[in-house]
């Protein structure tokens, strides 16, 4: 596989020193996005000839380079292999975490707010990163112990050193229900 994990974390680098939408970035997303074809097609021909693979068969690791490579594709993509995380999660074959990311993400694209608050999303007008919008704030953390995650703040703390305010994400959650149901009238 093209090597994606490299390019994320020089993306990232690039972020953090340069702001997310300077040349530098951009550049670093050019060679991000010709990977992530070249990986897709990859992903999709193993999925599509063998269906989910074993962890035996792959590993840790391989699970990780496929759900990561369908959290990166259209939502068309994760929508044809949700069925599949989710049979692969029921046989033990795949770790609930991989899962809920692509459902997360599968409701941040379609513009609806997502269930375990994995999505972080980039506000050009704060110039900053913040939680895409969660479906009832109050009990995330009882949804994500359900299948076996950490509470909200402790993994946003450690995958992106984001400080969680409940308070805060009741607010943005209620405002932008406010602004989906004027776009739906």
């Amino acid at each position: 596989m093209a090597n994606r994990t490299n390019t994320n974390k020089a993306k990232d680098s690039l972020i953090t020193i340069y702001g997310a939408e300077s040349m530098k970035v951009n550049e670093q997303q050019e060679v991000y996005e010709k990977n992530h074809t070249i990986n897709e097609k990859k992903v999709t021909d193993i999925l599509d000839k063998y269906g989910w693979p074993t962890n035996k068969r792959i590993g840790e690791q391989g699970n990780w380079t496929i759900c990561n490579v369908i959290q990166h594709a259209d939502n068309e993509i994760r929508l044809k292999y949700l069925p599949l995380m989710k049979q692969a999660v029921i046989e033990k074959k795949l770790e609930p975490r991989f899962l809920v990311r692509a459902e997360d993400r599968i409701a941040t694209e379609a513009g609806e707010p997502q269930i375990y608050g994995g999505q972080m999303k980039y506000y050009p007008e704060t110039k900053s990163f913040n939680v895409w919008p969660v479906y009832d704030p109050v009990n995330i953390d009882k949804r994500r112990a359900e299948i076996g995650l950490e509470p909200i703040a402790k993994f946003l703390k450690n995958r992106f050193n984001f400080e969680w305010n409940l308070k805060e994400q009741i607010k943005r959650t209620v405002e932008f229900e406010k602004q989906r149901q004027h776009k739906n009238k």
